[in-house]
């Protein structure tokens, strides 16, 4: 069932959630590159996990990593891991945590290369789902490709975050989406 439909049998507080992200968020196009940080993020530690519970943190998510600063998190010591360790408002995972560091690590390394995280995704840019984990399993840490595919159909990179039929659709659609040129 795709997200479109499954929210629709949602309800109270749990559908208000879910409608936010669905309608405001999923599947558009993100040219921050601190945006589309926290996005990876957010989707690396919902490995295991539902939605849900992530985007229930999501602001633990923003404050404890510095709103997404990809400079910020880059420089972190053994002191953040620690205190990120025992911030019960988001994820305690330490291989997530790590992954968070050394790949904005990474992502300044790409931003000196390309000039920002969102160009080297659009220097990438089209590749098939297969290709596409690919390059993440090689450049990123903790990126399968369910998270790879999540992120990138989250950020407007391949197509099915909305099926055709739903009003969203048509607003992303708008925005011109990587996938639908």
């Amino acid at each position: 069932m795709s997200y479109c439909f499954a929210i629709e049998r949602m309800s109270g507080a749990q559908k208000e959630l879910h409608k936010n992200y669905h309608d405001n968020h999923y599947g558009f196009p993100i040219h921050d590159d601190n945006e589309l940080f926290g996005r990876l993020i957010l989707e690396i530690n919902q490995a295991g996990l539902s939605w849900e519970t992530i985007l229930r943190k999501e602001q633990s998510f923003r404050s404890a990593y510095d709103n997404f600063n990809i400079e910020m998190v880059a420089n972190y010591t053994e002191a953040d891991r620690e205190r990120l360790m025992a911030d019960a408002g988001i994820i305690r995972n330490r291989l997530k945590i790590n992954a968070a560091i050394e790949n904005a690590r990474t992502i300044l390394t790409l931003q000196q290369s390309h000039g920002s995280f969102e160009k080297w995704l659009e220097a990438n840019h089209p590749r098939s789902k297969d290709e596409w984990v690919k390059l993440f399993k090689k450049t990123f840490r903790f990126t399968g490709g369910e998270i790879v595919n999540e992120f990138l159909m989250s950020i407007g990179y391949l197509p099915g975050a909305h099926t055709a039929s739903c009003p969203v659709h048509e607003k992303i659609l708008a925005e011109k989406p990587l996938w639908s040129t």
